[in-house]
């Protein structure tokens, strides 16, 4: 068999008839034909599979408002791609708003459904290859295009891995092309894939060349790093309909940079996606919370690992080991998003802790670019008394703070009870630092305040094999993504040692800061104990920074 791109399309497009989608050939659809879904190959979306879907998934909504909608849906509002796209995918995510008068003239408010995020066979699934759209009078063809009730949300560019010439970054910048030429199309775009039938990456909209990124695993549990294709192993763990459900609802976000004021896509990697998946199973777990009967459970389930004896309702929802580099904070706001919206937690309350106020100013910055995907904006605690009043609520809310907060109001004290609500989520960076005693450190009030939370902790660095306070209060690992795969896959880059020595000396310009620093370091620590650690440290920290030695080390930084 000759292998080429045409050889490439026909695989893929085998495999997503495998997963229970409609298979159409471009040509037969087009204007004119016999099996035509389209009036003019200007047309991007399949309006009447839209309309279909609207009517099927919005039955109580009059005739009218789900017209509107749709008229809504296809409007665009502004000249920008980025901004319509995110616009779109607010939709997409949420529903339509719209409004109608009722029988008695009163105006109801509501939003139409594009997408059943619930029973994926509500949902009209079809891949189409050689999609032809003209705009401006120039004329596209994308290689495959996914549509889900009639939107087309996904773009798959192939290249003949046969070629030499003719790589995956060809198809990259084929996408490219596409985006400046036919920008009607992705608009609507949620993902976007280039292969060459061996290897494959998956990006955004905004995403450069350094962000399609591989997925290495089809359900979360094993991973095919050379024994299947890079675009099967794609398809079959991206494109599955519950997964791709699951991603378009929960592991897309868009984040302004204050710095350019470019406007950011991003889309969660393999081990982002299936660390919260498990996480969200373990934080039910945990909790002990089940779906009040009539609820209608969020569906998917695919673990890394459950936690290693977790019991229900044991308060520990376990450890997500993602190294440095790797998107840990994405994830944190992932799995925040996520949880938020489980039937089971009934509108929880999350307490997102670090013990460093930079890394709390830092986090929350974090969040509250990409707030959308919480559906609320997050509060920071400004001083323990904020705290406590942002905790005596009856549900609801995403709270930040530094662990220092949680002191009592006299030395020697216990903290008071703030809430014994079971839908409490305390969600820890860095939970393996030493803060996290559970016998006389500040662990201990945060159980005195929040008995019945529920703690996970996400770190970039391993917990030590003898750190049992971190286990007793988070448990065990629910997943790991250490530097070799990081680095495997491209998400950082490798780190290199060479042993040098360089002498010692004495910063005296150094000195005056050690104070304010130590203090903010050590806020919450008992006097004696600050005392002993200023003794052993403030010395150390003084000559080890000293700018002549840290020059003289001549480090490289590769990558960065």
């Amino acid at each position: 068999m000759t292998f080429n791109e045409a050889t490439v399309e026909e695989a893929a497009l085998s495999w997503f008839s495998e997963l229970g989608y409609g298979v159409a050939h471009g040509p037969d659809i087009a204007p004119g034909e016999a099996q035509a879904e389209r009036d003019s190959l200007n047309d991007v979306v399949l309006v009447r599979r839209l309309q279909d879907a609207v009517q099927r998934l919005n039955p109580k909504i009059p005739e009218e408002a789900r017209e509107e909608a749709v008229r809504k849906l296809l409007r665009q509002e502004t000249p920008s791609l980025v901004a319509n796209n995110r616009r779109f995918h607010a939709m997409l995510r949420d529903g339509v708003e719209i409004e109608y008068k009722r029988p008695d003239g009163s105006i109801a408010g509501d939003r139409v459904r594009l997408v059943d995020y619930v029973y994926p066979e509500n949902n009209d699934w079809l891949a189409v290859n050689q999609f032809t759209v003209i705009e401006s009078q120039v004329n596209r063809r994308p290689d495959i295009v996914i549509f889900i009730n009639g939107l087309p949300l996904a773009v798959i560019e192939l290249k003949n891995a046969a070629d030499e010439n003719a790589t995956i970054w060809s198809a990259y910048q084929q996408l490219q092309t596409y985006k400046a030429q036919i920008g009607s199309l992705l608009r609507f775009n949620e993902l976007l894939v280039v292969s060459d039938g061996m290897q494959a990456r998956i990006g955004s909209l905004t995403a450069n060349q350094e962000w399609f990124k591989v997925w290495r695993t089809i359900d979360g549990e094993d991973t095919f790093a050379n024994t299947f294709l890079e675009l099967e192993v794609l398809i079959r763990g991206v494109f599955d309909k519950t997964r791709l459900l699951d991603l378009l609802r929960h592991f897309i976000v868009f984040e302004e940079d204050g710095d350019s004021d470019r406007l950011h896509k991003i889309i969660a990697g393999y081990h982002q996606f299936h660390a919260v998946t498990a996480a969200v199973d373990e934080t039910i777990r945990a909790s002990g919370m089940t779906v009040s009967p009539g609820a209608a459970e969020d569906p998917g389930t695919y673990w890394v690992g459950p936690m290693r004896n977790g019991k229900k309702g044991d308060r520990r929802a376990g450890v997500v080991w993602h190294t440095q580099g790797s998107g840990k904070s994405f994830s944190m706001l992932f799995y925040a998003a996520r949880i938020i919206l489980h039937p089971a937690m009934r509108n929880p309350t999350l307490v997102v802790l670090t013990d460093r106020n930079d890394l709390d100013d830092q986090l929350f910055g974090q969040f509250q670019r990409c707030h959308e995907i919480l559906r609320q904006m997050p509060v920071q605690a400004e001083s323990v008394e904020h705290l406590r009043s942002l905790l005596k609520v009856a549900s609801g809310g995403v709270v930040f703070t530094t662990i220092q907060k949680f002191m009592p109001e006299e030395k020697g004290g216990r903290v008071s009870l703030l809430s014994d609500r079971q839908n409490i989520v305390v969600i820890a960076d860095e939970a393996h630092r030493s803060q996290y005693d559970l016998v006389d450190g500040l662990a201990r009030n945060l159980r005195d305040a929040l008995p019945n939370a529920s703690f996970i902790g996400f770190t970039g660095t391993p917990i030590e094999q003898t750190d049992a306070n971190t286990r007793a209060i988070f448990g065990e690992y629910i997943s790991i993504y250490d530097i070799q795969r990081a680095v495997a896959d491209g998400a950082t880059v490798p780190i290199y040692y060479e042993s040098r020595i360089a002498k010692l000396s004495l910063n005296a310009a150094a000195l005056p800061k050690l104070d304010e620093e130590f203090e903010e370091l050590t806020e919450g620590e008992e006097e004696d104990k600050k005392q002993k650690l200023k003794s052993k440290w403030a010395a150390l920290e003084a000559l080890v920074g000293d700018p002549k030695r840290l020059e003289s080390m001549d480090v490289v930084y590769e990558g960065f």
